[in-house]
């Protein structure tokens, strides 16, 4: 609807209304050319929210025996539809309704589920990889087995879903709900899971190694012979988890106050807790000793002795533990900024390869073939060289990878320039 506007002369509205249909008209053109330039997945993707449920009415379809699904399938309503190892690769189901419904071995890869209602649905031995399913509704979902390495689900609602054994290499569950969930035998190498709550979540035999756990809730969680060697858990909260048997191996801020039960591998500078008061053990009198009234004192008695050679024992441990736990704080320090170092210059080694490589595309022309193929396996050497660093030395080898592969990128744009590229 055109409102003109209330101070233009009514007699300049025979100038106006031509610009304006130009305009719509270059609006309309610039719209066409756009959904042919740029794939419609990706359009869709961006387009603003829907309604829910107000796309198309697909509730309780099979569409396991090669029913053809509609193309456009944002906020449709797939309540109880059976999709069962249907291919919904890089699908936009953003906003869509799939109460309840089945996705037995569904391949999901880069899909959009997006605000999407999936409470109760069925995604057992699912692939998952790459989903992105950003404040996604997942309550009482089922993903056993499912492969969901590096999904995305920040702020996704997860409450008593259960994933047994699901694969959650490198996803991203940022301020996600999984109060209950069961995530027993699970595999969540490398999560992002900052302010996470995992609440009474069930992680027994779990793999979190190098997990991203700032300040996230595990209250109550059961942690029983987890495994969470390098995690970094500041600010975590495990108040009344049950740590038997995990292990901690180089983990980071580890606090396990409050915590129940014995963890292993615990690292030098973690806090234990408050220690047991003699009311807790199983000797009342523990603390305690009955030292017999031998009369007035002559010199130093050997009980006084003993205290005070234990007393100097005891500061010149302490003394030492506090050289230890400076050095250590420094190494973490120094660690903390040379790994940040390098993977900002192999951040950028890799911006400079996909730049090269969109000019080439660009232009239709293509590299030497062995310089552009020295070029990636010095990304990925360096990348790797990251992966396995625990030293600053360490790290010399990312920085050794990414001057060779600087060099071979050199021999690229060389040979570009020399030569034009070959058609």
């Amino acid at each position: 609807m055109r409102i003109a506007p209330l101070t233009a002369p009514r007699r300049f509205d025979s100038l106006v209304a031509p610009r304006r249909i130009a305009a719509l008209a270059g609006a309309v053109f610039f719209a066409a050319a756009l959904s042919v330039a740029v794939p419609a997945t990706a359009v869709q993707a961006a387009a603003g929210p829907c309604k829910p449920g107000s796309g198309p009415n697909l509730r309780g379809r099979d569409f396991t025996h090669g029913a053809t699904l509609p193309y456009d399938l944002r906020c449709a309503d797939l309540t109880k539809a059976k999709l069962d190892e249907v291919d919904l690769t890089q699908k936009d189901l953003t906003g869509a309704i799939l109460r309840d419904a089945s996705l037995k071995e569904a391949d999901l890869t880069q899909a959009h589920v997006e605000y999407g209602d999936l409470r109760g649905a069925d995604l057992s031995n699912a692939d998952l990889g790459q989903l992105r399913a950003k404040q996604a509704d997942l309550r009482g979902a089922i993903l056993i087995d499912a492969e969901a390495g590096q999904a995305e689900f920040p702020h996704a609602d997860l409450t008593e879903a259960v994933l047994t054994r699901a694969v959650l290499t490198q996803a991203n569950l940022t301020d996600a709900k999984l109060v209950d969930t069961d995530l027993t035998g699970a595999t969540l190498g490398q999560i992002k899971g900052r302010t996470a709550d995992f609440t009474r979540a069930k992680i027994k035999d779990g793999k979190l190694g190098q997990a991203e756990l700032q300040y996230a809730v595990l209250k109550n969680a059961d942690l029983s012979r987890a495994e969470l060697t390098q995690a970094d858990l500041q600010g975590a909260d495990l108040t009344g988890a049950n740590v038997q048997g995990a292990s901690f191996t180089q983990a980071r801020d580890l606090n396990l106050t409050g915590a129940r039960g014995d963890a292993v591998n615990l690292p030098d500078d973690a806090i234990k807790g408050r220690p047991a008061s003699a009311e807790e053990t199983d000797d009342p009198g523990a603390g305690t000793q009955d030292v017999p009234d031998s009369g007035p004192s002559k010199g130093l008695s050997p009980a006084l002795i003993l205290v005070i050679v234990s007393g100097l024992g005891l500061s010149l441990t302490l003394l030492i533990w506090g050289v230890s736990h400076r050095r250590r704080e420094r190494f973490v320090a120094a660690m903390a900024v040379a790994r940040h170092a390098a993977e900002e210059e192999v951040t950028r080694f890799g911006e400079e390869i996909d730049a090269l490589d969109f000019e080439m595309k660009i232009n239709q022309v293509s590299g030497p073939t062995h310089e552009w193929r020295a070029a990636l396996d010095a990304y990925e050497a360096a990348k790797q060289a990251l992966n396995i660093a625990q030293t600053p030395y360490e790290l010399q080898a990312a920085a050794s990878a990414v001057q060779h592969g600087r060099y071979a990128l050199q021999h690229v744009r060389s040979r570009l320039s020399d030569t034009g590229g070959q058609r």
